[in-house]
């Protein structure tokens, strides 16, 4: 398999898992499938992580994804 198949590949496996975490917190039930809501949403979570906030907010969300898996 050359190189650009792989990489390719490892891109789709994560978009995927990416996109299963947004329907597992409910995000698109929540924002009945509006994906302009849902990139704002997300846009919110980038502006804190760029923030002063980025250290409490990445232990308390490490804290629920952990929880869930529990």
């Amino acid at each position: 398999m050359r190189e650009w198949q792989i990489k390719l590949r490892e891109r789709t496996r994560q978009l995927i898992e990416l996109g299963g975490l947004v329907v597992k917190a409910g995000l698109v039930e929540l924002a009945d499938d509006d994906r302009a809501t849902l990139y704002g949403a997300f846009l919110t979570v980038a502006a804190k992580l760029r923030g002063e906030e980025r250290e409490q907010a990445l232990v308390l969300w490490k804290r629920a994804f952990e929880a869930e898996r529990g």
